[in-house]
C-alpha cells in the first residue's frame, strides 16, 4: 500500500444541494468525502401567495366594480353602467385565474419527495417536528419544510489512518490503518446534538484513542498482528462513545499497518530468515520423511529375511530335532547293546572270579595243609645251596712279599699282582682255593 493512501482519511461532512443532486451525492461524494447529510436547497417561496393576493384584490376589485355598477345604474348612467360592468367581469375572471394559478403554485411547492434509504427532518419556524420516511409527502403548512435529508439506511465506510503511534516499547509507527463503517440510526438526534462536520472530528479523535490505547499493549515485533486482528473491544467502546449521536458502528478492522524503514528492515530480515527457516524445516521434514520411509522399507525388508530366516531355523530345528531324536534312539539302542554286553561281561567275569576265588580258596587250603611239607622242603632246598655255594666258593692266594732280600714294594709290584691274580684264578681246577695274597701289613696285624 502506498504511502498517499495511507495518509489519505475520509471526511464527513454536510452539503447543501437541489433536490435533483440529493441521491448522487449521498452515493458518492468527491474523493475521500462522505456526505450522509443534506440540507436541500429549497423551491420552496413564498412567491406563490402572490398570486393569491392578486387574485383576492382582483375578486375585491370585481365586487367593488359591481357595486359601483349598481350605483351608476341607479343613477341612470348607461356609459359607466357598461364600464363598471366590464371591468367586474374582468376582475372576477383574473381573480378566478390567479387564485387557481396560486392554488397549483402552493400544490407543486408542497411536494417533497424523500430518497430510499433516507429520512427528512421535517421543521416548522425552526423547530424539528417530526421526521419522514422515505416516499412522497405534501407539506401544506406555509412554514413547514424539509432541513436536513439523512442517509439512516447506508453503512457508511470510514478510513482513519493514526500516524505516529507508540508501541510499547516506545517505538513509534510510521502508520496505522483503521477502517470501520458506521450507520446514523436516529436522524434527528444525529443533526441536532452533533452534526456532519463536528462528528468527523468526534469519530477521528475516538479512533486516534482507541487504536493508539491497542497500539501500547503490543510489542513492536507483534506489531504486524495488528492486520486483521480481532477489534471487537474497540467496536465495543466505540459504540459506547457514539451512541449518545445517534450512530452505530457496525464493523471495524485493521487493514494494514506500517513500521518505521529501519525496523521494517529488521523485520524484513527475520521474516526472510524465518521463511529460510521454515523451508529448512520443511525439506529436512521431508529428508527425514524419505529416510523413516527408507528405514521402514528397510524394516519391512528385514521383517520378511528375519521371517523366512525363522522359518528355515524352524525347519532347520525340526530336522535336528529328528536328527536328535534319531540319534538318541540310535544312541539308546548302541546304550541297551553295551548295557547287555557289561552285563554279560560283568556275570562272566564274575562267575570267572567266583570260580577263581574257589580255586584259591582250595589252594589257600592245600597250602595250609602242606604247611609243614613246604617248611621242610625250603630247609632242604636251604642245605642244598649252601652246600653248592660251599663247594664253588674261591680260595684265598697269599702273596708273600716281606721276605728276606724283598725289599721291593712298589707300586709296581702290586700291578703285577693285580695282573696275576685272575689268572691264576682260571688257571686253577674247580674246588680249589685261591691262594691268599700277604700284605706287609697283615703280618702286622
Amino acid at each position: 500500500m502506498s504511502t498517499a493512501r495511507m495518509n489519505r482519511r475520509s471526511v464527513i461532512s454536510e452539503a447543501v444541494a437541489p433536490w435533483s443532486d440529493i441521491a448522487q451525492l449521498l452515493r458518492g461524494g468527491e474523493a475521500g468525502t462522505l456526505v450522509p447529510v443534506i440540507i436541500p436547497r429549497h423551491r420552496r417561496r413564498l412567491w406563490w401567495m402572490l398570486p393569491l393576493w392578486l387574485g383576492v384584490f382582483a375578486l375585491l376589485s370585481g365586487v367593488m366594480l359591481t357595486l359601483r355598477e349598481a350605483e351608476a345604474e341607479s343613477e341612470g348612467s348607461d356609459v359607466a353602467d357598461v364600464a363598471y360592468g366590464a371591468l367586474a367581469t374582468l376582475g372576477y375572471a383574473g381573480g378566478c385565474v390567479l387564485l387557481l394559478a396560486g392554488a397549483l403554485w402552493w400544490w407543486r411547492s408542497s411536494i417533497v419527495e424523500i430518497e430510499q434509504g433516507t429520512n427528512g427532518v421535517l421543521t416548522r419556524y425552526g423547530a424539528v417536528t417530526n421526521t419522514l420516511e422515505a416516499g412522497r409527502h405534501y407539506l401544506w403548512h406555509p412554514w413547514s419544510r424539509v432541513d436536513f435529508v439523512v442517509d439512516t439506511a447506508t453503512e457508511i465506510p470510514y478510513s482513519a489512518p493514526v500516524m505516529a503511534c507508540p508501541t510499547q516499547e516506545n517505538v513509534p509507527l510510521r502508520s496505522i490503518e483503521f477502517f470501520l463503517k458506521f450507520r446514523i440510526t436516529d436522524a434527528v438526534l444525529f443533526v441536532r446534538t452533533i452534526g456532519a462536520g463536528n462528528f468527523d472530528l468526534v469519530l477521528s479523535s475516538a479512533v486516534q484513542d482507541a487504536i493508539r490505547q491497542r497500539a501500547r499493549l503490543m510489542r513492536t515485533e507483534r506489531a504486524y498482528d495488528l492486520r486483521g486482528s480481532d477489534v471487537a473491544d474497540m467496536q465495543e467502546l466505540l459504540n459506547r462513545q457514539l451512541s449518545r449521536y445517534g450512530v452505530r458502528i457496525t464493523g471495524c478492522n485493521i487493514p494494514d499497518v506500517q513500521l518505521p524503514a529501519q525496523y521494517q528492515q529488521h523485520l524484513a530480515t527475520r521474516e526472510r530468515v524465518a521463511k529460510e527457516r521454515h523451508a529448512y524445516e520443511q525439506e529436512w521434514g521431508l529428508t527425514r520423511k524419505r529416510r523413516i520411509d527408507s528405514l521402514g522399507m528397510d524394516i519391512e525388508r528385514a521383517k520378511k529375511v528375519r521371517d523366512a530366516r525363522i522359518v528355515e531355523v524352524k525347519a532347520a530345528l525340526n530336522r535336528a530335532r529328528e536328527a536328535v531324536a534319531q540319534l538318541l534312539e540310535e544312541q539308546e539302542t548302541n546304550a541297551q547293546r553295551v548295557r547287555f554286553e557289561i552285563e554279560t561281561r560283568g556275570r562272566s567275569g564274575l562267575i570267572s572270579a567266583e570260580n577263581e576265588a574257589r580255586a584259591q580258596r582250595a589252594l589257600a587250603q592245600a597250602y595250609r595243609d602242606n604247611a609243614a611239607v613246604l617248611r621242610y622242603e625250603l630247609a632242604r632246598r636251604r642245605l642244598e645251596v649252601g652246600a653248592e655255594l660251599a663247594t664253588h666258593a674261591p680260595q684265598p692266594v697269599v702273596i708273600r712279599t716281606d721276605g728276606p732280600g724283598s725289599g721291593d714294594t712298589s707300586a709296581l709290584s702290586t700291578l703285577l699282582a693285580a695282573q696275576l691274580l685272575p689268572r691264576l684264578s682260571s688257571a686253577l681246577p674247580a674246588g680249589d682255593g685261591v691262594p691268599a695274597v700277604r700284605y706287609p701289613a697283615d703280618d702286622e696285624g
